[in-house]
């Protein structure tokens, strides 16, 4: 049995955060036959991966929890220690660091920080659901490839949502921006948050209270969304030609 980890005698190393880099970091330095610990903080920003295609290995995708748990049971088995919880403190000490948290304290000779980032999401009804169905697209760069030749929309609140755009753009030229607030000199057509809805695996547009334009768009979101997907910067793929209006499949 692993005794508390203010018992332990020092770790060679402690990683904080049990997301794809800190598994992968607990892995080598396990195999290198070091004493490694990480605490997890919480749900990695990976679990939100519906489905990776640019993963190395899984050339037909794999989702970000099975993949976790695959990182997981990978370090596990190799000797690495992984606790519940978040590291509230770190100081030197004792020519080490010391950790301290739910979990107790902690002493390590050597840190590494994997802590991830953390999105900052608008404020869409059921967001994270839109997200974990692949209706909302978090990263242009992993899931660009999908968009090809497809219509996209991006949304966006600033200078970023144009660079995202013309980024798409290498993936096909039919790429749309919407544009949240009121960015001087933005480009892109100016919605509002509430003019936005998700029904079911899509995101629906409607403005001025008028009915849904059809087909069906998908957003990315940079703030964000994007439509045909709704990505992270706010960007959007369309999966068909809009008549008069607008509808996505999924926001990035």
């Amino acid at each position: 049995m692993t005794p508390p980890l203010d018992e332990a005698p020092p770790w060679d190393a402690a990683i904080v955060g049990a997301g794809p880099a800190g598994l992968t970091a607990a892995t080598y330095l396990a195999r290198y036959r070091r004493r490694v610990v990480v605490f997890d903080g919480g749900p990695s920003r990976a679990d939100w991966i519906p489905e990776s295609h640019n993963t190395p290995g899984f050339p037909r995708g794999i989702g970000g929890p099975d993949l976790l748990a695959r990182m997981r049971a990978q370090a596990l088995e190799f000797g690495a220690v992984i606790r519940p919880g978040l590291v509230a403190e770190l100081t030197v000490s004792d020519g080490g660091f010391r950790l301290r948290g739910a979990f107790g304290s902690a002493l390590g000779a050597t840190v590494l920080l994997a802590t991830g980032v953390l999105d900052r999401l608008p404020p869409i009804p059921d967001l994270d659901g839109a997200i974990r169905s692949g209706c909302v697209r978090m990263c242009p760069i992993c899931d660009g490839f999908e968009a090809i030749d497809r219509r996209i929309a991006v949304l966006a609140d600033g200078e970023v949502g144009r660079r995202e755009a013309d980024f798409l753009r290498t993936y096909t030229s039919d790429v749309e921006v919407l544009m949240l607030g009121d960015a001087a000199g933005a480009e892109g057509t100016r919605i509002s948050l509430s003019d936005l809805r998700f029904d079911g695996r899509s995101a629906v547009l409607e403005q001025g209270g008028r009915a849904p334009r059809s087909p069906r768009f998908a957003l990315q979101a940079r703030t964000g969304l994007a439509f045909s997907a709704l990505a992270r910067m706010v960007g959007a793929w369309w999966s068909r030609s809009p008549p008069s209006g607008r509808a996505a499949s999924s926001i990035w």
